[in-house]
């Protein structure tokens, strides 16, 4: 790291005073001694008496500590200037901060519900360790609806997250729809309201992308070919200071005629700076369909992460996945800042001091 001064003029005049001391010193020490000192007579002093091997070996070890003491007390004079003028160093470091938006964007159409409870259930463990993320979740079939909207009360959240999860719990099969009671069918029929509210057509992938987009701040809905669109997009994205991104779990099969196919909805997203991500909630027999392929390159197309559980990962470890690799690429960021770095100097100083300190308590010895 590079070796800077803040306040190099505030050392410079300390020098400065320091040299006009010196100067006024020498200058009426001078004027003081006798004109004819020169020519004086020879008097007797103290020093005829100590004319001997032992007194010189004293008198000299006194002179030596004399001006050892001198030295270092201008050392150390130095480093308290040096100190006055900031040492600094560039710190270049990694600095973490959590400031990232998550929305949950699940499709509830019948063939996804089952792994839909699968990632409410992880979200449900990794809200306890979020610290300043903001999260929400919306979930869609013809029509969208916000379960919770965007915020960092995790009580809220967990609470929400705990309900979604007890509702959704016998639902995996169409065997367990026939045999589910009254009381329990119609709790699923509350928290899907609202998400069917257009005759014949489900799972209308991209319609329901662009209303989680709509949850986070700075989306601007409009055509994909909308100039105006585009530019209020592109100004979002430029003004955001929060890394912000969408968990989409969807099997991609679309019935119906969308407003905004799932290509748009990723366009209008990745011009407004929210990033994609992709979790084939289906079963696994279905991962190589032309649905998943196309969804799988869209997604990855627009810098996103799209993952299956193909591999034998269940979706509790996709979903830890994809929020380990966001939080890795958004919490990461390089930082250049000026900082006072006087340790040395300080460290330096100390020494000198204490050196002085021992030579003078040997002097007065």
């Amino acid at each position: 790291m590079q070796l800077s001064w803040q306040w190099p003029w505030a050392a410079l005049a300390g020098v400065l005073v320091v040299a006009a001391i010196v100067v006024l010193t020498v200058v009426f020490g001078r004027a003081r001694r006798p004109r004819d000192e020169r020519d004086a007579a020879r008097v007797f002093s103290l020093d005829d008496d100590l004319n001997t091997e032992l007194a010189s070996r004293l008198f000299r070890r006194w002179r030596w500590l004399n001006r050892a003491a001198v030295a270092l007390l201008a050392a150390a004079s130095l480093l308290v200037l040096a100190l006055i003028a900031r040492p600094s160093t560039v710190d270049r470091s990694e600095e973490r901060s959590a400031s990232r938006d998550i929305v949950l964007c699940l499709d509830v159409s019948g063939s996804t519900l089952p792994y839909d409870r699968q990632v409410i259930d992880t979200y449900r463990d990794l809200v306890s360790h979020f610290q300043g993320e903001r999260i929400g979740m919306s979930i869609f079939n013809s029509t969208s609806r916000t379960v919770f909207p965007l915020t960092d009360d995790y009580d809220l959240v967990s609470r929400q997250l705990e309900e979604a999860s007890k509702t959704l719990k016998g639902v995996e099969s169409q065997d367990d729809i026939d045999k589910m009671s009254d009381a329990d069918y119609q709790r699923i029929s509350d928290w899907l309201e609202g998400t069917q509210n257009r005759k014949d057509t489900t799972s209308l992938i991209g319609d329901g992308v662009v209303s989680c987009a709509a949850m986070l701040p700075g989306f601007t809905y409009g055509s994909d070919g909308s100039s105006s669109a585009s530019a209020d997009a592109s100004d979002a994205a430029s003004r955001r200071t929060r890394a912000a991104s969408i968990v989409l779990a969807t099997d991609n099969v679309v019935s119906g005629e969308p407003t905004y196919t799932l290509e748009q909805a990723l366009d209008l997203t990745a011009k407004a700076g929210i990033t994609v991500d992709g979790l084939f909630s289906g079963p696994r027999a279905s991962e190589g369909e032309n649905t998943t392929t196309r969804m799988k390159q869209l997604i990855e197309a627009h810098d996103g992460v799209f993952l299956t559980q193909s591999g034998g990962k269940s979706v509790d470890e996709l979903v830890r996945d994809i929020d380990g690799r966001r939080e890795a690429q958004n919490r990461r960021a390089d930082q250049a800042a000026v900082v006072d770095d006087p340790k040395w100097w300080t460290l330096a100083l100390v020494a000198v001091l204490g050196l002085w300190m021992l030579t003078v308590w040997r002097l007065k010895r």
